[in-house]
């Protein structure tokens, strides 16, 4: 999909936001990265990767309850193999989030031995949360929040709505830094663009939505030919091309105009938001 990758969207709050987090980290004693779960290798951003290199990480699988768990859990797996320490979280139930606390603290058990051992028993450990726009980390911080702390994160379901680097205090001794979403200048694999844009990741108005969403009904009739059959109750043959494909389900949903044609761009707009939505069911996008 070349209009995600060819796009200029890369705005100047993002470059100062690269520049902020690379000040801050010294503030900071781990990072922990939310990905999202059902594109954790396009929601991977390589340039927080390099700014954050010298410092522990943990890695967040967000929105688990939107992926496929069995692929979850071969991610989890493979990023133990990585040496990095991997826990899938629900912002909005909660679940992973006792998880969370003690994925920091084994990540850190050697500084928290050094800490203790120079009678800084309860020193506050300080966490920088990254991630790319919409992974959900104002959700995940204002779920830490619920559990014991001060403050709310300001939760939208669009991109770029944290500007500002923030703290918070959670739990027992822990210190959140919040900080904007970043993404980067190029994708070198339109595939990653393309993924990010399919949950929301990249602004909805500088893309071809529908284009967007026959590609993207393509893939699930790939990976998850049940899940569209089921939620669009139509049968689509294995190969249907995803412009077709979004003519069924308009016809089905009854968006026609005149002439009884299909709205193509009401269609790509439902299946886009009911895919973000979850209603399509638990998918993962990607594999280890």
């Amino acid at each position: 999909m070349s209009e995600v990758q060819s796009v200029q969207w890369f705005p100047g709050h993002m470059a100062k936001t690269r520049r902020k987090i690379t000040e801050d980290l010294k503030l900071v004693d781990i990072a922990a990265e939310l990905l999202d779960a059902r594109v954790p290798k396009s929601s991977a951003n390589p340039v927080l990767r390099q700014i954050v290199r010298q410092k522990p990480r943990v890695v967040l699988l967000n929105k688990s309850d939107m992926a496929d768990p069995a692929q979850t859990a071969r991610w989890v797996d493979w990023y133990r193999a990585q040496g990095l320490l991997a826990v899938p979280v629900e912002s909005k139930t909660g679940k992973g989030i006792p998880a969370f606390y003690s994925a920091v603290r084994e990540a850190l058990k050697e500084q928290i031995a050094a800490w203790e051992s120079k009678g800084m028993v309860g020193r506050p450990i300080r966490v920088m949360v990254l991630g790319v726009p919409n992974v959900g980390k104002s959700s995940f911080i204002n779920r830490l929040i619920k559990g014991g702390g001060a403050g709310k994160a300001e939760v939208q379901d669009r991109p770029g709505v944290t500007r500002q680097n923030r703290w918070f205090t959670v739990g027992k001794g822990f210190e959140l830094l919040d900080t904007p979403g970043v993404l980067w200048p190029k994708f070198e694999d339109p595939i990653v663009g393309e993924h990010l844009a399919f949950t929301g990741a990249v602004r909805d108005e500088i893309l071809d939505q529908e284009g967007l969403a026959c590609r993207l009904l393509e893939l699930l009739l790939e990976l998850y030919p049940q899940a569209i059959q089921q939620r669009y109750k139509t049968e689509i043959p294995a190969g249907l091309p995803g412009y077709e494909i979004l003519e069924r389900i308009g016809r089905k949903r009854g968006m026609l105009i005149s002439g009884g044609e299909v709205n193509t761009e009401r269609a790509a707009i439902t299946v886009l938001d009911e895919y973000r939505g979850g209603k399509l069911g638990r998918i993962t996008l990607e594999q280890p």
